[in-house]
């Protein structure tokens, strides 16, 4: 039971660690619409039922529905999308406002938003009527104001958050808000963004943006691998997995779903014509806005199943073997965890998260095992923008710098979580937390608090007459000295803010080799303390800002050097506060600590390479004991 208490606490600090991290998100924005209905009778003119309204509600959907999963987990949410000068645009700003999102949309007169309406009795989904698609496109003037206002929503994010880097979430489901000129300029400006998402029902478009982690379903995977097979099939350079072409130009005979097997030898691309029916839906293929035939929309139902047959079992797809030896009994985890590294290869992705809907996801990157993830299932009613839950909190989580276990666990449970009730998910800090064990009910000891967040928390303990004690540093290996020192520290009020330096803020002031240990581990050892009372990440090289949120009473600093000397004793100073410096226990410096490890680590070489008759070789990079740098 502790180690599972420790494991929560560990999650919670991640959660904590994202607060306010600036991402912006675009694509296709779209607005949810449900009517619940009631029947009691039938009509005359048919064998069908009367419904009479009851209750109508609007929510963001798609890219809009991620972004507000963003700025409800906590994250600083801007979002770029083309959105009509209609009435459902204006119920989709009131959404966005509501959620306290940035709303960096761009209004399209003449291009209907895209609305999803679904009628609902008993909250069993009767039917979903669309409007509003790739039919629909971007004119030039359009287009030009949505770059526009990609680069000013970017500038506008590095400006509020200076020193983060910035975070980008690209959501593609094929309504014509990202034409090839939109794409064009993401991939051109990559490195704009620290991490970038994408979750794209055509992820061929995306070759060139190398994003940090996708999300497909497992029949937007499979529809991937059917379009690289066919490619390959045809020669097509660009579709060799380091090409750097942004568009696959796949023949019009291979678009489409024919048959993915396993177990059993690749088949032919076919020699469907042109607009000929889809072999599962019964469509014919739809025309991109390039003018190129492929796959837009979601993925029909067909593109979900998987079936038994005499060679083992099949996937809609193109003929592609995704596992020789596999046969009967294989699940979609099972496949989808077979050709995530040619996943990978062909989206340039460091992380590649299959989502299997109820089945949960499986999670796999270049290092480690892939992880696989369970959900409970659920009525479609509830589940409808999981899966925007899900890329929310797998972003936030890889921009904070958390290993992938940890991203996939926490996507994993802000999915679930939001599925209790009919409705469009969104998963908020709180309701994630309390699934933690750390919501604020818990009134727990200490809180993991985000830096906007913190000035209204010291407003509420100097009302309650407490003074505020505040400290800084970057606690990379907790010792006894940090301990001591964090104590006496205590000792000097009431209260004990604790403010700690992001992993970039560390490599700037150590070097390149530092952080020994993440953000995410060293505040989670902080918050054990019982001497701490609130723990804050920050990302900046200085403490200022805080320091000024706070307007502590009392600014504590360690070393054996006069209150003088500390620069950032002018500031305290002149906000009301007094400084004390308080000196460290000797030989227990973080520096101290990763020199003796590092000798001993060399001494032992040394040793084994005497015991097999070698002689030692002087590591060039491992300093002498005793020779110190700044803890």
């Amino acid at each position: 039971m502790a180690g599972a208490a420790a494991e929560e606490r560990r999650l919670a600090t991640v959660v904590a660690s994202w607060q306010q991290r600036p991402v912006l998100v675009v694509g296709d924005a779209m607005l949810d619409e449900w009517r619940f209905a009631e029947s009691e009778r039938l009509c005359r003119e048919a064998p069908a039922p009367v419904l009479t309204l009851r209750r109508r509600i609007s929510a963001a959907g798609g890219a809009a529905n991620t972004a507000v999963n963003v700025a409800a987990l906590g994250g600083r949410a801007a979002l770029v999308a083309p959105v009509g000068a209609d009435v459902a645009g204006d119920e989709l700003h009131d959404c966005l406002d509501r959620a306290a999102v940035w709303d960096r949309t761009v209004s399209q007169p003449g291009r209907p938003t895209p609305v999803k309406r679904r009628m609902l009795a008993g909250n069993q989904i009767l039917l979903r009527e669309d409007s509003g698609g790739p039919e629909d496109a971007l004119d030039d003037d359009g287009v030009a104001r949505l770059l526009t206002a990609l680069h000013c929503a970017t500038e506008e994010l590095r400006a509020v958050a200076p020193g983060q880097p910035l975070t980008l979430v690209v959501c593609d489901y094929g309504l014509g808000g990202l034409p090839s000129a939109v794409r064009a300029w993401l991939v051109a400006n990559r490195d704009r963004y620290g991490t970038v998402a994408l979750d794209a029902h055509d992820l061929a478009d995306w070759r060139g943006l190398n994003p940090t982690v996708v999300t497909p379903s497992f029949a937007e995977a499979t529809r991937l691998l059917a379009r690289a097979a066919a490619g390959f099939a045809h020669g097509e350079r660009n579709a060799v997995p380091n090409g750097g072409d942004l568009h696959l130009d796949h023949p019009p005979e291979a678009e489409g779903p024919s048959e993915l097997m396993v177990g059993a030898a690749p088949g032919g691309s076919g020699d469907r014509a042109p607009g000929s029916p889809h072999p599962t839906s019964g469509a014919p293929a739809a025309r991109t806005t390039d003018g190129s035939t492929g796959p837009t929309g979601e993925p029909t139902p067909g593109e979900e199943r998987v079936a038994l047959t005499g060679d083992g079992l099949s996937v809609t797809g193109t003929g592609v073997t995704v596992s020789a030896t596999a046969g009967t009994g294989v699940d979609r985890a099972v496949l989808a965890e077979s050709r995530l590294p040619e996943l990978r290869a062909h989206t340039g992705a460091d992380v590649v998260a299959v989502t299997l809907d109820t089945e949960g996801a499986v999670v796999g990157g270049a290092e480690g095992e892939p992880r696989r993830s369970h959900s409970t299932p659920v009525p479609a009613s509830h589940a409808v923008g999981a899966g925007d839950a899900y890329l929310a909190a797998m972003t936030l989580a890889l921009a904070a710098d958390s290993g992938l276990p940890t991203a996939a666990q926490l996507a994993q449970l802000a999915a679930t979580i939001t599925v209790a009730d009919t409705g469009t998910c969104v998963c908020r800090q709180e309701d994630l937390l309390a699934a933690l064990g750390a919501g604020p009910e818990e009134g727990g000891h200490p809180a993991l608090v985000g830096a906007d967040e913190l000035a209204a928390l010291v407003d509420e303990h100097r009302q309650a007459g407490r003074s505020v004690v505040f400290t800084n540093g970057c606690f990379d290996v907790l010792h006894p000295g940090h301990v001591r020192y964090l104590t006496q520290a205590r000792a000097l009020g009431d209260l004990l803010i604790v403010a700690v330096n992001s992993d970039g803020s560390v490599r700037r002031l150590k070097g390149a080799d530092r952080p020994v240990n993440p953000v995410e581990d060293r505040i989670a050892l902080l918050a054990a303390l019982a001497c701490v009372d609130h723990v804050v990440v920050f990302e900046e090289d200085s403490p200022a800002r805080l320091i000024e949120a706070v307007r502590p009473d009392v600014y504590v600093k360690g070393g054996d050097y006069p209150p003088e000397m500390v620069p950032e004793a002018p500031l305290v100073r002149r906000l009301g506060g007094q400084v004390r410096t308080l000196g460290y226990v000797p030989d227990r410096s973080t520096s101290a600590i990763i020199d003796r490890i590092r000798a001993q680590s060399v001494g032992m070489s040394e040793r084994t390479e005497r015991s097999e008759g070698r002689e030692a070789v002087p590591d060039q990079h491992s300093p002498a004991v005793g020779e110190g740098r700044p803890a």
